[in-house]
């Protein structure tokens, strides 16, 4: 056989394989040619199999964030990671799986929020100024989400991927569980009934996306706590009209 039936052998072989077998990172890979660019996986930094997937998902979140998932490839974020795509693929079978991934993350971080915002209401006692307190602690926990996720807050507040049934069921989730949180203490402070603890949260915690997404998009005109101070003025004079007239304070 000669030398050009070999080579066009090996062709249609590479070209049959969907994705060849992946090499740990960093191993396996040939020596680069003098003044040649170096394999992804040579550039990037080895890692432990955790640390990898955090930083896909951490690139990936910029990338989607700042692009929408429709513009970003998996070529994209493996260039950005300084990983071949077996790497990526390894972690993350598509890029659907990635940005739920991401999206899932997101969520744990908000609900992080809310929990260290409702948490000391909670401890009690429910005392005359209370209601208040929760109302700027929950504006304060989406303004504090947003200033560390930046733009890729977007993905839990404005996803271009929402028509999708599995991210339209991750991202109602993460809101799902944090209008149910603010709920239980919104009952707590002003004795509404269940049912009205769900609308009430769930108005509040649109009032609260709102302000700190255009919080994010103008932080130059307004600082962080001039924002929680109006707009939980303007919640909670709402909401305290609603408390009931019997509602018995625990400093009382």
């Amino acid at each position: 056989m000669d030398a050009t039936a070999v080579q066009e052998g090996r062709l249609s072989t590479i070209a049959g394989m969907t994705e060849p077998p992946a090499p740990p990172d960093g191993a396996g890979a040939a020596p680069a040619a003098r003044g040649a660019a170096a394999p992804r996986s040579a550039r990037g930094a080895r890692m432990t199999r955790v640390e990898r997937r955090a930083q896909l998902l951490a690139v990936a979140r910029d990338l989607f964030a700042g692009e929408g998932f429709h513009h970003v490839s998996m070529d994209d974020i493996a260039d950005r990671a300084e990983v071949s795509k077996p790497v990526l693929y390894r972690h993350f079978p598509s890029k659907l799986d990635l940005y739920l991934a991401v999206v899932d993350a997101q969520g744990a971080d908000l609900l992080a929020a809310v929990e260290r915002a409702v948490a000391p209401i909670e401890a009690g006692p429910v005392v005359r100024g209370a209601g208040r307190d929760v109302v700027a602690a929950i504006v304060q926990a989406y303004l504090a989400f947003v200033r560390v996720a930046g733009e890729s807050s977007t993905l839990l507040f404005e996803s271009d991927v929402t028509h999708d049934v599995q991210v339209r069921g991750r991202v109602d989730h993460a809101n799902a569980e944090a209008t149910r949180r603010i709920a239980e203490v919104l009952v707590q402070v002003t004795g509404r009934s269940p049912a009205d603890g769900d609308v009430l949260a769930a108005a509040l915690v649109a009032t609260a996306q709102g302000a700190a997404t255009f919080w994010l998009r103008h932080r130059d005109d307004q600082g962080a706590d001039r924002v929680v101070d109006l707009v939980s003025d303007l919640a909670w004079r709402g909401v305290a009209g609603l408390v009931r007239p019997d509602f018995a304070y625990e400093d009382a």
